[in-house]
């Protein structure tokens, strides 16, 4: 209780410990607890005089010299040299009467192996010169930057504790490199909301409670302040979902409010992941079947409502982090359209294509890439999928609804008060409209009867 009652300390206790019993001492609590705390001053006390030792010579970094000199001036003598940058090796040995003495483990060294080896090359000269790294994410070809041949060489190299880049010299390896290995290390408590938040999004269960678990963690995820170090691990595994689980539309609707949730979180730096995140977003609104093979209105009906939320979270990654990523909203945009304009692609490929193109690329996109292209659209795409009968039917008016939601983009959707126009002859800009888009969107956009969207359609006519 004494060691629970007094300050916290901020060295650790069983260091000092362990020295104590390495040079044959043992220390119990109390006595433990005062000689760290004496630990802790003592090293405030050299660090403090060797800061003045560093601001007396007008720098701001501390030095190996600043301590020596802290050290001297405490009447310390001072440490020479290095310890080996392995573990010490600690063994036991027993004096009698049931004590113990510590002590040391040095290595073992056959001296005529080390005589017999090799030399080492002589290091040559330091210089520096400037050269590209990388430019835009590609590296370049030139002398300074490894091969494809070396980098592949690199990972044969030997690997474990026992690969030192001294003992590999002194075997007569020419290229000694060696890449210490950083590991990303999170809390026990991070691992294990981590789990909890996927065991709740991927529960099925119906159940109200477990609804209400699912919403909990999602509310969890978008305004929990401490999940930047999740961060890589929720892309990762939402792409790892959607990859692997294209069969499951709930585990895909899923996959998408997490997406949604880590943008909405003011707290995490998204940017960085951006183009990773949207490579399942893509999948999700563009791929050519979503779920399981059931036929029925609802089962079409969910997919094309997940394709929507794709559409709006594309759209939001595009417009949010573009900034940050110049080649983002472009690269986006292009994907959707090369896909739209594809006419072996599914209506609900195209669906998607066009709300992705609508709502990644925003109103110029509509206006310089989409309208331009509906004509030939309709005569390629549109006019069959018509004739294939009702078994299309469902099919054919979403498609068609989608691309009249996307061409509305022009004027942010309907105005009712903007229709009444005095002296505007709306039947000639319907026979205009109609003649530039088409007979299906363009009659449906002239059923509108709406001035300002007639007038921003037919100023794409001049743009070419």
């Amino acid at each position: 209780m004494a060691a629970q009652d007094g300050p916290k300390l901020l060295w650790n206790p069983e260091n000092v410990k362990d020295v104590a019993e390495s040079i044959g001492i043992s220390l119990a609590d109390e006595p433990l607890r005062l000689l760290t705390q004496d630990v802790e001053f003592r090293i405030g006390q050299v660090l403090v005089e060797a800061l003045r030792f560093m601001r007396a010579a007008c720098r701001t970094t501390l030095t190996v010299q600043d301590v020596s000199q802290a050290l001297k001036v405490l009447d310390v003598e001072p440490l020479y040299g290095y310890e080996s940058t392995r573990p010490l090796r600690y063994g036991e040995a027993s004096i009698g009467s049931n004590q113990s003495l510590f002590y040391i483990d040095d290595e073992e060294i056959d001296f005529e192996k080390l005589i017999n080896a090799p030399l080492p090359k002589v290091p040559r000269d330091m210089s520096f010169t400037a050269h590209w790294l990388a430019v835009e994410g590609v590296q370049p070809s030139i002398p300074q930057n490894p091969t494809t041949a070396e980098t592949s060489s690199k990972e044969l190299l030997p690997k474990g504790p026992g690969a030192h880049p001294a003992l590999a010299a002194l075997a007569g390896n020419d290229n000694v490199s060696f890449r210490p290995s950083v590991k990303h290390v999170i809390s026990k408590e991070l691992i294990l909301y981590f789990d909890k938040i996927q065991a709740a999004i991927l529960d099925d269960d119906p159940d109200e409670e477990k609804t209400r678990l699912r919403e909990a963690a999602l509310e969890s995820v978008r305004s929990d302040p401490g999940l930047h170090q999740l961060l890589p691990y929720f892309v990762n595994f939402i792409t790892n979902q959607v990859t692997h689980r294209l069969d499951d539309l709930f585990v895909l609707r899923q996959m998408m409010e997490l997406a949604e949730a880590l943008i909405q979180n003011p707290n995490t730096f998204v940017e960085f992941y951006a183009s990773a995140l949207s490579a399942p977003v893509l999948t999700c609104l563009m791929s050519r079947k979503l779920g399981a093979t059931e036929e029925g209105t609802d089962s079409v009906r969910d997919q094309y409502q997940l394709r929507e939320l794709s559409a709006s979270l594309l759209g939001t990654i595009a417009k949010k982090y573009s900034k940050a990523n110049a080649l983002l909203r472009p690269k986006l945009t292009r994907t959707c359209l090369k896909n739209f304009l594809d006419p072996s692609r599914s209506p609900a490929v195209l669906y998607g294509a066009i709300s992705g193109l609508a709502a990644a690329g925003g109103l110029e996109a509509v206006r310089v890439l989409v309208l331009p292209n509906l004509k030939s659209f309709d005569a390629a795409i549109l006019q069959p999928l018509f004739e294939k009968g009702e078994g299309s039917s469902l099919e054919y008016e979403t498609l068609v609804g989608g691309i009249i939601k996307a061409v509305q983009t022009l004027v942010g959707g309907l105005d009712v008060v903007s229709n009444g126009v005095n002296g505007v002859d709306l039947s000639r800009e319907a026979e205009q409209v109609t003649d530039f888009l088409g007979p299906t969107i363009g009659r449906r956009i002239a059923r509108l009867a709406h001035h300002s969207l007639n007038r921003a359609i037919l100023e794409v006519r001049h743009l070419e």
